[in-house]
């Protein structure tokens, strides 16, 4: 991945609001970007339409979205915002692919990752691309986990990076394949563990696939495919030793199924009570969740945030955070189960009353950018102190010398609200391409606004 440059755009950046007041707001967070695509998939496997309410859209869900109809799946929104969508997969199973089709992923690590392995039963080749950042994603393992299954990958540009091309083994090759044992090296990304066990249940004979790498990140997103795995009729189990046994099984999704918030992007919202002071609230947190976010909590409670939960139903209520302002370091986080809320932690932190370092997060090297190079470069970019540890990064606040200045977002959605919560404390912040967050945000700018009203 080639180095992040300091390059800034002062002509096409937003001007980041700065809080003036301590916040008292209810935030409306949309459905969960990791949980619509995971249910997308499942709904586009199974054996009769289902309605998904409250799905995210957002670019990363459109593009989800067209790159299953590319496999012949339907989808019908029956609301006007398209929040409530009926998916409709192949009468008879068999996604028919047209000649020279191509599935576009945009920066979509779910789509790239999850929709490669659902070519494994495509009757066609399928050409990938996306977006130039994208390139810099890894892709390896999981097409090494369809090459063993007997797909074949070619590669048009870099080994292991998109583009590329995979051709579907025959059914015969794919129905006696008696081994169905496939080992990956998955410490870069959870999401080629979720790939494989998403499609596993369809394989003949069913899938064991084992983890061969040191590390293995963000267990709450393979633990959240698992768990939608089984809503959906399939069977996985996990052994300790990092070996996953899928049944072959018939997926079915109940008619209807009802998609949690994005607890992750709530992370800026509710860190923003911290920074700001004040109050935040969220509505519809569920009572429990398989979610990263889900950690959120009682983080925050430890840099000195109160936490409250009021039940409002039998499985959600309404989760507040309130703060005086004052933020307590945190001298070592573990973020290995949460890697994907590090860049709104590390905002709230770089205000901190002491150093702190955030660990267990290397992996975030090869996420929609190096979000830890981008990380430091942008803190550093405002008068924060930091660096890039092996596994993380250090964060030393420094109130003193903190200055606006335009914030480099990388075509990453996380580092433009990691900007946007800077500038609640520091003035004259701009944040170039805040229409990145639209990649799991409709319209970020819009709730950012209206929370500090």
């Amino acid at each position: 991945m080639s180095d992040i440059t300091n390059t800034v755009d002062s002509v096409t950046s937003w001007e980041a609001p700065y809080a003036n007041h301590q916040l008292k707001s209810c935030v409306e967070v949309p459905g969960s970007k990791s949980l619509s695509n995971r249910y997308l998939i499942l709904a586009a496997m199974g054996a009769k339409p289902v309605v998904l309410q409250g799905l995210l859209r957002s670019r990363d869900t459109e593009l989800m979205i067209n790159a299953l109809s590319v496999f012949g799946v339907r989808s019908e929104s029956l609301n006007n915002d398209g929040t409530k969508l009926r998916v409709i997969p192949p009468e008879d199973g068999v996604f028919r692919v047209p000649d020279n089709a191509e599935v576009y992923c945009g920066l979509a690590g779910t789509v790239m990752r999850f929709v490669a392995a659902l070519a494994l039963f495509a009757d066609n080749s399928v050409r990938f691309d996306g977006d130039e950042q994208a390139y810099a994603r890894p892709m390896k393992p999981v097409l090494d986990g369809l090459e063993q299954l007997g797909a074949r990958v070619e590669y048009h540009g870099e080994v292991g990076f998109l583009p590329f091309t995979v051709t579907p083994p025959s059914r015969e090759i794919l129905k006696n394949n008696f081994k169905k044992i496939v080992r990956i090296d998955s410490s870069s990304s959870s999401q080629f563990i979720s790939a494989l066990l998403l499609v596993g249940s369809r394989i003949p004979g069913g899938l064991e696939l084992e983890h061969i790498g040191e590390t293995l990140p963000s267990m709450p997103h393979i633990r959240m495919t698992m768990d939608d795995i089984c809503k959906a009729g399939g069977t996985t189990t996990m052994t300790s030793n990092a070996i996953w046994h899928v049944k072959e099984s018939k997926i079915t999704l109940a008619n209807a199924v009802t998609i949690e918030p994005d607890l992750s992007n709530a992370a800026p919202f509710l860190g923003a009570a911290l920074i700001a002071g004040g109050s935040v609230s969220i509505p519809n947190w569920p009572l429990s969740t398989t979610q990263p976010g889900g950690l959120l909590p009682e983080i925050l409670e430890k840099m000195g945030a109160k936490i409250s939960f009021e039940k409002t139903g039998d499985d959600a209520g309404i989760m507040r955070v309130e703060s005086d302002g004052e933020i307590k370091a945190i001298p070592h986080l573990d973020l290995s189960a949460a890697g994907e809320i590090a860049p709104s932690i590390a905002a709230i932190l770089a205000f901190a009353d002491g150093p702190s370092e955030l660990h267990g997060i290397a992996h975030l090297r090869g996420h929609e950018t190096n979000r830890l190079q981008a990380l430091v470069k942008e803190l550093n970019r405002v008068g924060i102190v930091a660096k890039e540890l092996e596994d993380g990064i250090r964060i030393e606040p420094s109130n003193h010398i903190m200055h606006g200045e335009v914030m480099e977002t990388y075509a990453d959605h996380r580092m433009a609200t990691f900007a946007a919560m800077l500038g609640l404390r520091i003035e004259n912040i701009r944040v170039k391409n805040i229409a990145t967050t639209r990649k799991t945000i409709p319209d970020f700018p819009g709730m950012w606004h209206k929370m500090l009203e």
